[in-house]
């Protein structure tokens, strides 16, 4: 087995692909020329813009839009993009909690469907009455784009296609050949032999970009601690009354984080967190405010920590790989 085989073997037993599709109705219209009463050959782009108008006041539908947004966010919080962008990884320890806050987004995002299909008439109507009066003042034939606005309204028994919120949680897998029944008996042999090389191909750029997937996962986390303690110290140094406790807490609340996403075993950031936690998480904000000297201690200690984050971030994490590779090799030994 190749080291980059072996990293993807280990890889695949520690975290899974995780993809949040939110769907919901987006309520805007492409009006055309003749919508508004116009020539299409008298209408030039440079001077008019007709394209997506939006059916719906923007608050309508903002509920939805901040579901989307806050599960795009905790998947990103707590994922790597793999193998540039293909899909998001998601580690083992991460997945629970991932899954739990996604369940409950989700839920929300029904109780929202629900009340937005009970208001939908009602909005309907509204929207249909501005407009008619806003195309009064803008159109000679109000009319005809009332009835292109109204046109884009769905019917209220078919607005349940537009709404959709699904979780999907895949296994890392390379391609395999294409099952033989598959295919005409004609064509069999071609289409197979075509399917072997392709899945080949993508086996090979797979396994060659797990290595990189992993220094990158290890680079993104080392980045983040020297950005965070950026953010600590600029926070220390314009706060009014000197150390918060929030600042402190993003600390805290960051190591722990890490330890859930540290897959490929950094040792030496965990090392250097852990460190933190002990000479400079162990007092409070009070009591860095009651000390100048415990003030100063803590600004050195976390401006070390950027600095030697940032060393690390730009430092060969070859021997991480390959310390993470080998975990699957004493798994299989130990297993023997």
């Amino acid at each position: 087995m190749n080291d980059n085989q072996q990293l993807l073997d280990v890889l695949t037993r520690e975290g899974v692909l995780v993809a949040v599709n939110v769907r919901y109705w987006r309520a805007r219209k492409k009006l055309d020329a003749q919508d508004v009463g116009l020539d299409p050959d008298d209408v030039t782009e440079r001077l008019i813009s007709l394209g997506h108008k939006r059916l719906l006041p923007r608050e309508a539908l903002a509920q939805f839009a901040l579901i989307e947004s806050r599960a795009h966010a905790v998947v990103d919080a707590a994922t790597f993009p793999f193998l540039g962008g293909i899909g998001r990884f998601l580690p083992n320890r991460k997945l629970r909690e991932t899954t739990v806050r996604l369940h409950e987004l989700e839920a929300e995002f029904a109780k929202a469907r629900r009340s937005f299909a009970r208001r939908y008439e009602t909005l309907r109507k509204s929207a249909v009455a501005e407009w008619r009066e806003a195309a009064s003042k803008l159109v000679r034939d109000p009319a005809r784009v009332v009835a292109a606005i109204e046109a884009g309204f769905p019917s209220a028994d078919g607005l349940d296609r537009y709404f959709g919120f699904q979780t999907s949680l895949f296994q890392i897998r390379v391609p395999e050949s294409l099952e033989p029944e598959l295919v005409a008996e004609g064509d069999r042999q071609a289409l197979v032999e075509a399917r072997r090389e392709a899945a080949q191909r993508a086996s090979s750029q797979i396994a060659e970009g797990v290595d990189a997937f992993v220094r990158d996962a290890v680079a993104s986390l080392r980045e983040q601690t020297a950005t965070l303690c950026e953010e600590m110290l600029a926070s220390m140094r314009e706060a009014k009354s000197g150390v918060h406790q929030k600042t402190l807490n993003r600390l805290v609340d960051f190591i722990d984080r890490f330890k859930q996403l540290n897959f490929a075993g950094d040792a030496e950031l965990e090392a250097q967190l852990d460190r933190a936690r002990r000479e400079l998480l162990s007092r409070t904000a009070v009591e860095y405010r009651d000390s100048a000297t415990a003030r100063r201690r803590l600004d050195a200690g976390i401006r070390d920590l950027a600095d030697e984050a940032r060393r690390l971030a730009a430092s060969d994490a070859t021997r991480i790989v390959e310390r993470f590779g080998q975990m699957g090799v004493r798994k299989i030994t130990f297993a023997a």
